[in-house]
């Protein structure tokens, strides 16, 4: 049952690892796009933009500590 459970969280945080890659690669387009066309607000948009993703993207792949104490204890 822990399994399956375990396997299920996994695989959900698996999809939103690539929904936040995603985001990043729209937000390298979006950066690209405001360079190409000089255009300073699209440019600072698509910064602002990639910067989030990646801080929304840290606690999915950094590994949590009080998480593995707390498996250590069960």
């Amino acid at each position: 049952m822990k399994e399956n459970q375990q396997n299920q969280i996994g695989q959900e945080i698996k999809y939103q690892i690539a929904g936040w890659i995603l985001f990043i690669i729209c937000a390298i387009f979006f950066t690209a796009s405001g360079l190409k066309n000089h255009d300073i607000l699209t440019f600072i948009g698509g910064v602002i933009f990639l910067i989030s993703c990646i801080v929304f993207l840290i606690p999915l792949v950094r590994p949590n500590k009080k998480a593995e104490n707390d498996k250590k204890i069960i």
